[in-house]
C-alpha cells in the first residue's frame, strides 16, 4: 500500500469517526428533546435550583435574535452549522481529543439546527435557577469549545521532537 493510500485511510477513518461521534451525541439530544416535550410539559422535575424544566428558545445563545424571524436564524445557524462541518471534514484532526472536540461542537450544532428546523424554536430543559435555560446540545458546544481552546494552548512539537529515536 502506498504512503497515499495510507494517508488517505487514515484521513477516511478519522473523518468516519468524527462524523459517527457527531451523529451519535446530536441524537442522544434530540432523543432527550423529545423526552423532554413529553415529559416535562405538565410540570418542572426537581428543585429550583437544579431542575429539569421545558422552554423554547426562538433565538441562539442566551436568546440573542429571538425577535428575528425564525428563517433567518435557522439560515445563520445552518451556514454556522455547514461551516463547522466542513471545517470538520476538511481538517480531519490526528489528535483525538481535537477530533472529539469538533464531534461535540458539530453535533451540539446540528442538534440545534434540526430541533429548530421544525417550529423555529430549541427545546430546553436544564434549568438552574441562575443560568438561562439550556439543553444538552448547548452543553456539547461549550465543552467542545473549551476543549479547542485548550489544545491549542499545546506547545507544537520542534522539529528535533518530531524525529522518531534510532532503535
Amino acid at each position: 500500500m502506498s504512503e497515499h493510500t495510507t494517508r488517505v485511510s487514515s484521513a477516511t477513518r478519522r473523518r468516519t469517526a468524527l462524523a459517527a461521534g457527531a451523529a451519535a451525541l446530536a441524537g442522544a439530544d434530540l432523543a432527550l428533546k423529545t423526552w423532554a416535550q413529553d415529559t416535562l410539559a405538565d410540570a418542572p422535575i426537581g428543585p429550583a435550583s437544579a431542575q429539569l424544566r421545558l422552554a423554547f428558545n426562538p433565538g441562539v445563545a442566551f436568546s440573542m435574535g429571538d425577535t428575528l424571524p425564525s428563517w433567518v436564524v435557522v439560515a445563520f445557524t445552518a451556514l454556522i452549522t455547514i461551516g463547522v462541518g466542513v471545517f470538520a471534514w476538511r481538517t480531519a484532526p490526528k489528535s483525538k481529543a481535537a477530533g472529539a472536540a469538533l464531534a461535540f461542537i458539530l453535533a451540539g450544532a446540528a442538534a440545534n439546527l434540526i430541533d429548530r428546523a421544525g417550529d423555529g424554536v430549541v427545546t430546553d430543559y436544564l434549568h438552574t435557577g441562575w443560568w438561562p435555560t439550556f439543553n444538552l446540545a448547548d452543553v456539547f458546544i461549550v465543552c467542545g469549545g473549551i476543549a479547542v481552546v485548550a489544545l491549542s494552548w499545546r506547545r507544537p512539537p520542534t522539529p528535533e521532537e518530531k524525529v522518531a529515536p534510532n532503535p
